[in-house]
């Protein structure tokens, strides 16, 4: 099903074919001002530029030409300012679409094509820590892109490259030799890795002989020792579990996880590779890759091996990489990581197409940090990262305090799931509603709250339509409805019907530059349409054919809202 957007796309650069014969699309967007008209026609200007014609000139053809194509669909196009095409669209057409986008599984949302395969990174725990509040963004952002490419019919590959090989397991298992634990029967097994490595990792500061002893224990490690491949494997499968629970009670799924020690044996090859192509050189007993025609990267090597041999985290993303392109043969591999590793990924990827990967698209989606009221990332009062299950606990904690101001009388279990849903969805939504590459403050009133861009809000808009249906007494919803039934006499009924059209472009928004936050948006402004169309339009007390037409609304809408908060990885319910 095509969206509203692509047909409008598609005649109106029919058009521009014919009439200016200039292959160019008509670059179709929404009108920033309504009074103007619903979509806009931007392409008439770089066509005239290139023509080296009058662009005023050039859209009134266009707009003249496109009246008989869209007659059935939008009144007479007009222009405006120096050469912009505005097309309102007719309430037939609009009311036309309604019945078809509610029988479309998809609510009107156009399947991509072609589908790709996309390898989606993020999340990436480090082993022997505990998730914290600087996980948060990555897993979540990830998460979200996953679910909005997969809805739109991509094969999405999730793989979290979790930290699992690297110098803190020297020191754990130097530690954890000395003082002969037994893991497997500590309460906290997470908690007692971090003890033993703060502990000797804080002292190897001022004895040297420990930093070398737990040296000496990860060279063994590397060697493939059997005791200390036993005592990491240990290490490993405990912090497993509980990365595990965290990843439920997000929401958040992958389809492997492949940590840095799956990448080891390859190590060696993806250097003697990169300097047998000449794209890696020795440099002072190390070996670099040198980006000398690279204006930005120039005086910035890629260290892939130190000078005593050791392979660093630049060598097992390029392992990783390569892996990747062997075994799933993606058009596109996307990373979610924060913005300070900004350089470490310009450098990958400029490798990777030196490597023969140029036709590989890669991404690098960044985002800022999650600040305390102090405009400071946020912390525990002692300094360390607030921990991620701990952030979880204190959202359903300060939910069920709602649920039970507001609902006291239901059911216990009611309201714990109410505020499982609510609290988690809360934390969610405040995260993904911002632009992903600005850092933001974190404030429980203004995430909980239940009126203002926020999930509880959203999650609300949903269960108030929903019970407009139990009070009708039809649980499942509108009954199907012939197109010729819609009614959209009242402002607020078809300016409600022409947003809930728009739902593919704010997916197609989302998508293009890995942005949640413009999904965000388009729910929170179909909620507040709602809510204007609600009190100005009775749905159960009108007379037909109006009564249906407006559950048929609200069917839509429900739908949306449901669909798109999927999309972000927050639930809805029947009841708050």
């Amino acid at each position: 099903m095509e969206s509203v957007e692509q047909l409008l796309e598609r005649l109106v650069t029919g058009v521009i074919r014919d009439r200016i014969g200039a292959d160019a699309p008509a670059a179709v967007r929404p009108c920033g001002n309504p009074k103007f008209g619903d979509y806009q026609v931007n392409g008439i200007l770089p066509i005239a530029k290139v023509e080296k014609k009058n662009p005023r000139a050039l859209a009134d053809l266009v707009a003249a030409a496109a009246a008989q194509p869209l007659a059935a669909i939008a009144e007479p196009p007009t222009v405006a300012g120096a050469g912009f095409i505005n097309v309102k669209l007719k309430p037939g057409f609009v009311a036309s679409r309604l019945p078809q986008a509610l029988a479309n599984p998809r609510l009107g949302v156009p399947a991509a094509s072609p589908a790709r395969t996309i390898v989606l990174d993020f999340s990436a725990p480090n082993v022997a820590k505990s998730m914290h509040v600087g996980h948060l963004r990555s897993t979540i952002i990830g998460d979200s892109i996953a679910r909005t490419l997969r809805f739109l019919g991509h094969r999405v590959i999730t793989d979290n490259h979790i930290g699992d090989w690297g110098t803190q397991f020297g020191f754990l298992v130097h530690g954890f030799k000395q003082e002969k634990l037994d893991l497997a029967s500590a309460t906290d097994p997470i908690a007692e890795m971090e003890r033993v490595y703060r502990k000797y990792y804080g002292a190897s500061e001022a004895d040297p002989s420990i930093r070398e002893a737990a040296k000496a224990e990860l060279v063994k490690l590397h060697a493939d020792d059997s005791e200390n491949l036993a005592l990491w494997k240990k290490l490993r499968d405990l912090s497993m579990p509980a990365f595990e629970r965290v990843y439920q009670r997000l929401g958040a799924r992958f389809d492997h996880t492949l940590g840095e020690s799956f990448y080891h044996p390859r190590l060696p090859g993806v250097v003697a590779g990169l300097k047998g192509k000449g794209l890696a050189e020795d440099s002072e007993g190390a070996v670099c890759v040198f980006f000398r025609d690279v204006p930005a990267l120039k005086d910035k090597p890629f260290l892939i091996q130190k000078s005593d041999g050791a392979f660093l985290y630049p060598t097992t993303d390029l392992a990783t990489l390569q892996y990747r392109v062997e075994t799933w043969q993606p058009g596109e591999i996307i990373y979610v990581t924060d913005s300070r590793q900004k350089l470490h990924f310009q450098q990958l990827f400029e490798t990777a197409r030196r490597w023969g990967h140029a036709d590989l698209k890669l991404a690098h989606v960044t985002f800022g940090s999650v600040l305390g009221e102090d405009d400071k990332p946020i912390k525990t009062r002692s300094g360390e990262p607030i921990k991620l299950g701990q952030l979880l606990d204190e959202a359903e904690r300060r939910a069920m305090e709602i649920v039970e101001a507001q609902n006291a009388e239901l059911p216990a279990e009611t309201k714990r799931e109410i505020a499982r849903v609510v609290g988690l969805g809360a934390v969610k939504y405040a995260d993904l509603s911002q632009n992903r590459i600005n850092d933001y403050v974190f404030s429980w009133p203004k995430m909980l709250a239940m009126q203002g861009n926020t999930a509880p809000y959203l999650q609300y808009a949903y269960v108030r339509i929903r019970s407009i249906f139990r009070k009708g007494s039809m649980e499942h919803g509108a009954r199907s409805m012939e197109p010729g039934a819609v009614v959209l006499a009242d402002p607020a009924e078809l300016d409600l019907a022409k947003f809930i059209l728009r739902f593919p472009e704010a997916i197609e928004l989302a998508t293009e530059d890995y942005r949640p936050n413009f999904i965000c948006s388009y729910l929170y402004d179909l909620a507040c349409k709602f809510s204007a169309f609600y009190e100005q339009c009775p749905v159960l007390k009108a007379g037909e054919p109006t009564r249906a037409s407006r559950l048929m609304l609200c069917q839509l809408t429900a739908g949306v809202l449901r669909q798109g908060l999927d999309l972000l990885g927050i639930q809805t319910i029947e009841q708050m």
